[in-house]
């Protein structure tokens, strides 16, 4: 990640970016979208009924990038932080109202992704119908391999995904098991937002999500795409919230 600050003024300008695979490259991040509940067995682990009608969204902050191969501090304010293995499309060209058709246009290339959640505060939103973003727009927790152009790994519609977690099986599933594809994905996603170069979106998860403790080491793989790498350090230092707060 490369972060360039201008000096002597009150404002600060950053600038996040991801490599490209094999070019030295870097991909400036934009925005980062999530699709939730994108499989039908996790669907279920989460508690709610596989909806096929259209697909819902989340986002994380451009600053919570992690490269892979990072160690990254177990969070603050949690006892329950687990493990998302996921598909990630990178927009490389401008995108408004797509058509299916046109979606896969917009796609410059896939990475593969962990969207590392605080699931007990994820939960706890979720039952008072609040907002996610405690348990999903964490610090350090879109973590995010090295982009494949997809000139080299053409559009995925299939393929193994897996994870696992000191070198045990967590998750396995296929691509082709999405509820909704990149293709639809990134097309109805075009319909609420103008998409623009340096946006990602994380596909979503399969079943097989679970907690992590420090020094775990995840590892997952995306058949045709490539592999990424997480350790998990000590507790961040943080003040815990008080029951007063």
């Amino acid at each position: 990640m490369t972060k360039s600050a201008v000096t002597g003024s009150a404002l600060s300008q950053w600038v996040v970016t991801v490599p490209i695979e094999g070019t030295g490259i870097t991909f400036p991040l934009r925005r980062v979208f999530c699709v939730g509940r994108n499989y039908e067995a996790h669907a279920r682990e989460m508690g709610a009924a596989p909806d096929r009608e259209s697909p819902f969204y989340f986002t994380k902050s451009a600053f919570h990038y992690a490269p892979s191969d990072s160690t990254v501090a177990y969070p603050a304010a949690t006892k329950n932080y687990q493990y998302e293995m996921e598909l990630v499309v990178a927009i490389g060209s401008p995108g408004h109202q797509l058509s299916r058709q046109q979606a896969l246009d917009c796609a410059f290339g896939y990475a593969c992704g962990l969207d590392m959640t605080r699931r007990d505060l994820q939960f706890e939103a979720r039952e008072k119908k609040r907002p996610w973003d405690l348990g999903k727009d964490v610090e350090d927790s879109a973590i995010i391999a090295p982009i494949v152009p997809a000139s080299r790994c053409g559009h995925l519609t299939r393929g193994r995904i897996e994870l696992r977690v000191n070198g045990e099986s967590k998750q396995s599933s296929n691509l082709d098991l999405l509820i909704h594809d990149v293709a639809a994905v990134i097309a109805d996603l075009s319909h609420y937002y103008h998409l623009q170069p340096g946006d990602v979106i994380f596909t979503g998860t399969p079943e097989g999500v679970g907690p992590v403790v420090p020094g775990d080491l995840l590892e997952g793989t995306i058949e045709g795409l490539g592999s990424i790498a997480l350790k998990i350090g000590p507790k961040a230092i943080f003040p815990e919230p008080s029951e007063n707060q």
